[in-house]
């Protein structure tokens, strides 16, 4: 297997994988499908692995998804390159793609972005804390908030902290129930999406193993909307502390077992590229992850 890989080959892949096609990444690169095709077949025999499936749109292997990351990563120290040294395009903008789980999103992580260095664009994913290193591996972002602190291939992670979650329910639905583990374990629970593992950890370590019997579960994926639902009684739920502080305090929720909150820790990993642009992102959402996690 040859390892030195043309730069051109590494970039049509790039496309090919951006545009979804053979046919959109070659009116995105002014050549021919053919051209496309002959390009990833050659850069697919230089490492020995297939890269691509050809399905519509297109599918990477792993394999593949290590070149496109480079690609990425070529792209962004590019950028740098001509902005260092005042090569046109060094007016653009310039752009950071980050993951970030959707409670990290709604409250500590804006502060973030508003102090990130100016002519910055974010190109912000939203996935779930547990989730958002498959888009760092893929190469998809540069950057993301993840509960995983052992390192993706090719990045560095720091500890931000972490974000505390409370079992809250309404009053009315907490009246409902004889006790607080009746209503853990048996009444209308919230989740919000098939990656939210909270409500049915909770359950585990309320019951001592045991398995929530909740024949009512509601299915609400929106950090907003999720809270909103809580304090309207559609369910009982684990709250980000800072979205639930306000509700305890005036009422509107309860908090179902005081003091057995969750914490779950989440960690910045980024790639190890000499990048000023992300470095600099990458200490304001630390200093905004101190001002707002625990």
């Amino acid at each position: 297997m040859n390892l030195d890989l043309p730069l051109d080959q590494v970039r049509t892949l790039l496309a090919v994988a951006e545009a979804g096609t053979f046919d959109s990444a070659a009116e995105a690169l002014h050549v021919t499908p053919s051209a496309i095709s002959q390009r990833v077949k050659a850069l697919e025999q230089r490492t020995g692995r297939v890269l691509l499936i050809r399905t519509k749109p297109v599918r990477l292997t792993e394999s593949g998804a290590v070149v496109v990351r480079f690609g990425r990563q070529l792209t962004r120290m590019e950028h740098d390159v001509r902005a260092e040294l005042g090569m046109s395009g060094a007016g653009e903008p310039h752009r950071i793609a980050i993951a970030v789980n959707a409670d990290s999103l709604s409250t500590w992580f804006v502060e973030a972005l508003s102090n990130a260095p100016a002519q910055v664009c974010f190109e912000l994913h939203r996935a779930d804390e547990s989730a958002t290193t498959a888009l760092l591996r893929e190469g998809r972002v540069m950057a993301a908030v993840t509960s995983t602190a052992e390192p993706v291939q090719g990045c560095a992670a720091r500890p931000l902290g972490s974000m505390r979650y409370l079992p809250c329910a309404a009053p009315g639905l907490v009246e409902r129930y004889p006790d607080a583990k009746h209503l853990i374990t048996d009444g209308p629970m919230l989740y919000y999406d098939d990656e939210d593992q909270l409500q049915d950890a909770f359950v585990r370590r309320v019951a001592r193993g045991g398995r929530s019997s909740a024949a009512v579960r509601h299915r609400v994926p929106s950090s907003e909307g999720f809270v909103g639902a809580t304090a309207g009684g559609l369910g009982w739920g684990m709250v980000p502390r800072v979205q639930a502080e306000p509700l305890l305090a005036d009422g509107s929720l309860v908090e179902v077992h005081p003091g057995r909150g969750v914490d779950v820790p989440l960690y910045w990993q980024q790639w190890k590229l000499d990048s000023p642009v992300l470095a600099a992102a990458a200490e304001a959402v630390a200093e905004a992850a101190a001002a707002g996690l625990g």
